[in-house]
This record gives C-alpha cells, sequence and structure tokens, in this order.
C-alpha cells in the first residue's frame, strides 16, 4: 500500500471567501461541487487543501483525506484492526472509491483511492 497525498478539510460555511484567501497563496480551484471545494498549488498538483459545508454522502464531514493506491486494503486492514468505520465502502458518484474511519484522537479520516 502506498499513500497518494493527504489533504486537510475545513468544515466551513465560508467557501468563496476561502477560495479566495488561499488564492492570495497561489492555490487554484481544481473542484467545486458547491459542498465541496478543493484547492491546489498549480506547481505541486499534491498540495491541496479542501472546504466543505456538509459531505453530500456521509454522515460527518472528515478531518483529513487520505488516497492510497488500494483502498480496499486499507479498509480491510483497519476493520481486522478493529477501527470504528464512520462511513462504509462505497463508490462515489464523483468518481472514488472511499470510506471513513475514526483515528484514536477521535478524527475522522476520509480514505479514498481514484478509480
Amino acid at each position: 500500500m502506498s499513500i497518494r497525498r493527504v489533504v486537510p478539510d475545513i468544515r466551513t460555511d465560508a467557501m468563496e471567501e476561502s477560495r479566495d484567501f488561499y488564492g492570495l497563496m497561489g492555490f487554484e480551484e481544481v473542484m467545486n461541487h458547491g459542498w465541496v471545494l478543493t484547492l491546489a498549488a498549480p506547481g505541486n498538483p499534491t498540495a491541496q487543501i479542501t472546504f466543505m459545508s456538509h459531505d453530500e454522502t456521509a454522515p460527518v464531514v472528515p478531518d483529513v483525506s487520505v488516497e492510497v493506491d488500494d483502498v480496499d486494503a486499507v479498509h480491510t486492514a483497519m476493520r481486522e484492526s478493529g477501527a470504528e468505520i464512520v462511513h462504509s465502502l462505497r463508490d462515489e458518484e464523483w468518481g472514488v472509491r472511499r470510506f471513513f474511519v475514526r483515528d484514536p484522537n477521535g478524527r475522522v479520516v476520509n480514505v479514498l483511492s481514484h478509480r
């Protein structure tokens, strides 16, 4: 298993203001579904930050997203370890396969792979 990127997820009702603020640092919008907005550094597309007003298909907004090369293997490992699965493994219409798991600090991690 390998990690492809790690992205902080910030719950906000100030999407446009956040985009404009981080744009001053050089971030550019790379995804916007209305309820979720992702910005990335133009020269380093794995340097990202995501803002969410809510999660369209999950019960909570995650604290961090971790993209892995094999989400099914990570899901199996987490389940076998006894970790709390907060949102079941599923394919989302926007092209990712993901699940949410709670870490030992109580933070919710969105673990995903692109399809």
